[in-house]
């Protein structure tokens, strides 16, 4: 079973930059789909953008043209580049990987916008 440890998150100001990374234990993570979640405090965890094992990428509609989900598989890791962050994109962000029957979720790591 692949593990995954999430890493990049921060306390940065409305309109800054981050960029996550979600690196995965094991090499047959090139065959994993993966996606990004967050949760903000009182609410549901909710999907943010995926990348397929071929690269191909979704977003929803509230991230679409400031984020960006890519992929690395010689390092094993899936990278989600945020820019012009918001307050309403404080969150923990979660990555999960899915192939098939099998998934896995990382640790999380905390993403917080405020001036």
């Amino acid at each position: 079973q692949v593990q995954l440890v999430e890493s990049g998150g921060d306390l940065v100001q409305p309109g800054g930059s981050l960029k996550l990374s979600c690196a995965a234990s094991e090499s047959i993570f090139r065959f994993y789909h993966v996606g990004w979640y967050r949760q903000a405090p009182g609410k549901q965890r909710d999907l943010v953008a995926t990348i397929t094992n071929s690269g191909n990428s979704n977003y929803t509609d509230s991230v679409k043209g400031r984020f960006t989900i890519s992929r690395d598989n010689t390092k094993k890791t899936v990278y989600l580049q945020m820019n012009s962050l918001k307050p309403e994109d404080t969150a923990v962000y979660y990555c999960n990987a899915r192939l098939g029957s099998l998934a896995a979720w990382g640790q999380g790591t905390q993403v917080t916008v405020s001036s």
